[in-house]
């Protein structure tokens, strides 16, 4: 840790000995004394004090010496309002509600024991993959990551979990501790991430937008990951050597045992032998309905959605049809309403106001200017229990088919001409089924017809234990982002649900227990008062920013460098990779991201897709040496004989992949854009 401590007061050296260089002392603005605030900030909490409070102490201080600059009577009372202001602004933000809920769907997951499963059922599928268990433990961060977006809880858990099982199996150190650690880090980005959330808060973005966005970077970034792992084992086996037979062993159940032993080792010859009743004497009907139900359910979940997905793509197009109707009022007037709406009824001798509807007449009162008359008296005729607009004469009305073309059409006729239209829309015939249709159900037929060819007992069992573990606890994360994504629930309601649908999964497990229960509910309690007095902070912290002019100094500044779009882009996110050494997450979002979001319009930066970056950028920052936040988390879990050194350089490889990645969503920005504009524009 010596090298560390001396990086870390190297690090703060060099932020003091910048400011101390290009401060002008002998002319200084109050735009300079908010930079200084903003050096002061970071180096003191390098030096360990807590990130919210600073903030806004800090703010505290120099709001008030911006004040009583202005005016020193009032400075006081000035500063003590900003605070009070600040405080309730951010506890007011419902965004910010959804936070302790997908925080405490997190620590429910972890803390009881789901993962385990998880990881156990995911090696066991994947068992003839290069680099198995490599990819099943990216497989189970990746899912952990969505279900939680905690990094440190990803890491160490993970750590104590897959590291002795890779390292027991002859797995290089580096590349367990790098897989583990760029694991653990997809969290930053894969939603629901409290980043983005937090993110979405503090730069005004939506956080559903951010969340859609996010989501093929994520896959993107995991499949990388998967990509480079397998090329590795098959180029150096050495590094990841397959598993032994007795590591891929996997018991039986007894029915399937027998039905292996007497009948196939494949499961539809075995089944079907079995349900003839030829050779499977001692397996009960029962047990064999079973399996074969079990090993059904991938053919009736690709019958269900080929079904869903015909009735979609194949959906007729509904058209009203409104060529039987006429407009109401049409024969007690020549004017039309404008824009093709509806025309007014007819109001005798009244003016009509222009594009608007007029109001009835009323028999005394003169008609006041926008405002609603009296509807008329009883002795207006009624039609069907509906009263007409009055006309001039007040005539009865005529029978429809007498009525002339362009006569006023009553209610009751215009009833039945939609009751006469309805029919033709439910009769419609349907489309004809596009062409993409039919590749993706060939695909997936093709795919489910290699599935049953090569399903053994032994592959069943497997599929058993994912069913078990990974399944559920995959329709929940999709049930919670699918709401989110497609509009059906805000982030808050969908959060709630996840929540409740991590106490349902606990307790499915029989893990929920009140230990567990009171372990989640602290964490999320600690997590969640972090993460909104960080808010808090920020927000003074921002204000006094403002106030001493140090966002107008900046702004000015990278204004007059005359830079493009693109140096714009890779000054700072290089200012953020550096960031991401000393200071963590939350801080660079709720105290630098204030700073960069007003730049961006001047540059036609979205923020949206900014926010991207800055996600991707972050966990870059997460695993770069030395200070990599990622590595201490598991050299704290870690066997003695795993050094940091070890840890660094496992990581370094993922970094660059995270580079890639980063590059990639630059140059094709519809990676991260393409969903929100499809579900949202």
């Amino acid at each position: 840790m010596r090298r560390e401590m001396y990086f870390g007061l190297a690090i703060m050296g060099m932020i003091v000995s910048a400011v101390l260089f290009f401060m002008p002392w002998s002319s200084m603005t109050s735009g300079h004394l908010g930079l200084l605030m903003l050096g002061l900030v970071v180096v003191a909490i390098m030096l360990g004090f807590p990130t919210a409070f600073t903030l806004m102490g800090m703010g505290m201080i120099f709001a008030f010496i911006a004040y009583r600059m202005r005016s020193p009577e009032l400075a006081l009372g000035q500063t003590l309002d900003l605070m009070v202001q600040r405080a309730y602004a951010v506890m007011g933000n419902d965004v910010l509600i959804s936070i302790p809920l997908f925080v405490f769907m997190g620590y429910l997951v972890e803390r009881a024991n789901l993962i385990e499963k998880l990881f156990r059922s995911l090696h066991l599928a994947l068992a003839r993959v290069p680099g198995s268990l490599a990819v099943a433990t990216l497989f189970t961060c990746a899912v952990f990551a969505t279900a939680t977006g905690i990094v440190g809880a990803v890491v160490t858990l993970m750590g104590l979990l897959a590291l002795p099982a890779m390292l027991r199996a002859g797995y290089s150190v580096q590349v367990s501790a790098g897989v583990i650690t760029a694991g653990g880090c997809l969290g930053i980005l894969i939603p629901p991430s409290v980043m983005l959330i937090v993110y979405g808060a503090t730069a005004g973005v939506s956080v559903v937008q951010l969340y859609a966005g996010a989501f093929f970077p994520g896959i993107m970034l995991a499949g990388l990951y998967v990509v480079y792992v397998v090329v590795l084992a098959k180029i150096r086996p050495d590094l990841m050597p397959p598993l032994t037979a007795a590591e891929r062993h996997v018991p039986l159940t007894p029915t399937a045992q027998t039905l292996q032993d007497r009948v196939s080792t494949k499961v539809l010859p075995g089944l079907v032998g079995a349900l003839k009743g030829s050779r499977n004497a001692g397996v009960p009907f029962l047990e064999v309905m079973r399996q074969a139900l079990i090993a059904a359910l991938p053919a009736i979940f690709l019958a269900v959605l080929l079904t869903v997905m015909w009735r979609s793509a194949t959906a007729p197009d509904v058209a009203v049809d409104t060529g039987g109707m006429v407009e109401m009022g049409a024969g007690g007037s020549e004017a039309s309403s404008e824009g093709g709406g509806l025309d007014e009824p007819p109001g005798g001798e009244a003016e009509k106001t222009e594009g608007g509807l007029d109001e009835p007449p009323s028999d005394d009162a003169p008609k006041a200017e926008g405002g609603l008359d009296e509807p008329p008296s009883d002795d207006v005729p009624k039609a069907e229990g509906v009263q007409e607009p009055p006309g001039a004469a007040a005539a009865a009305p005529q029978p429809a088919d007498a009525q002339p073309s362009g006569a006023a059409a009553v209610p009751g006729a215009a009833a039945d001409a939609a009751s006469a239209a309805a029919p033709v829309a439910d009769v419609a015939e349907r489309k004809s089924a596009p062409l993409w249709f039919w590749i993706v159900a060939v695909v997936l037929t093709a795919v489910v017809v290699g599935y049953y060819a090569v399903l053994t007992f032994t592959r069943l069992e497997v599929f058993k234990m994912l069913l078990s573990s990974f399944f559920p606890l995959a329709f929940m994360i999709l049930a919670v982002l699918g709401t989110i994504v497609f509009g059906l629930a805000t982030p808050t309601e969908a959060a709630a649900v996840g929540s409740l649908g991590g106490v349902l999964l606990a307790g499915a497990y029989r893990q929920l227990n009140m230990t567990v229960v009171k372990e989640s509910v602290f964490l999320t309690a600690k997590t969640s008062a972090m993460v909104c007095w960080l808010f808090v902070g920020s927000s003074i912290f921002s204000a006094a920013f403002a106030l001493l002019g140090g966002q107008e100094l900046i702004e000015n500044w990278v204004m007059s460098l005359g830079l493009s779009k693109v140096q714009f882009l890779l000054l700072s996110q290089a200012i953020i990779f550096l960031l991401g050494w000393p200071l963590e997450w939350t801080e660079i979002i709720v105290i630098f991201m204030p700073i960069f979001i007003p730049l961006l319009d001047n540059f036609g930066v979205d923020p949206l897709f900014f926010g991207l970056l800055v996600a991707l950028n972050l966990q870059t920052a997460f695993l770069s040496p030395p200070v990599a936040m990622a590595a201490f988390y598991l050299k704290g879990v870690a066997p003695p004989h795993v050094t940091l050194n070890q840890i660094f350089a496992g990581m370094i490889p993922f970094m660059l992949i995270q580079v890639i990645a980063l590059a990639l969503l630059y140059i094709f920005p519809g990676i991260g854009l393409w969903l929100p504009e499809v579900l949202y524009k």
